[in-house]
């Protein structure tokens, strides 16, 4: 399997057991219960030897809630999902360490409804 598809496969894995909603392949529908997760893009850069391919995998995570004044519940959420990306050590093809991680938390005016957004941009290295 593909170190990126398989690094998203473990992940969305790892973030349903925690039991929180959420996405993949696009949105949910509106009117879909907040929050949610939607794991988002996904971008690899890999170089290989002999023996081993290596490299680097970006994944995106948003989290939106359906409240603005829930920043600390949004804040949370990442939290917790950054302890899922940096306890992910092993998968069955890949070994993964956790190199750099973005946070930001804003609002988002694209619906009627004014949402929280808060987002992850993770940097993994496998080998």
């Amino acid at each position: 399997m593909d170190p990126q598809q398989e690094l998203f496969t473990c992940l969305l894995s790892e973030i349903r057991k925690r039991g929180y909603d959420v996405y993949d392949g696009g949105l949910p529908s509106e009117g879909a219960p907040y929050p949610f997760v939607y794991l988002a893009d996904c971008r690899q850069t890999d170089r290989s030897n002999k023996n081993a391919v290596f490299g680097t995998v970006y994944q995106t995570i948003h989290v939106w809630d359906g409240t603005v004044r829930r920043r600390g519940r949004v804040s949370a959420m990442l939290a917790d999902l950054k302890q899922i990306c940096r306890r992910l050590e092993h998968t069955p093809g890949f070994s993964w360490m956790v190199v750099n991680i973005d946070q930001r938390i804003l609002a988002d005016t694209t619906t009627k409804q004014p949402l929280l957004h808060g987002f992850l941009e993770v940097e993994f290295r496998f080998c």
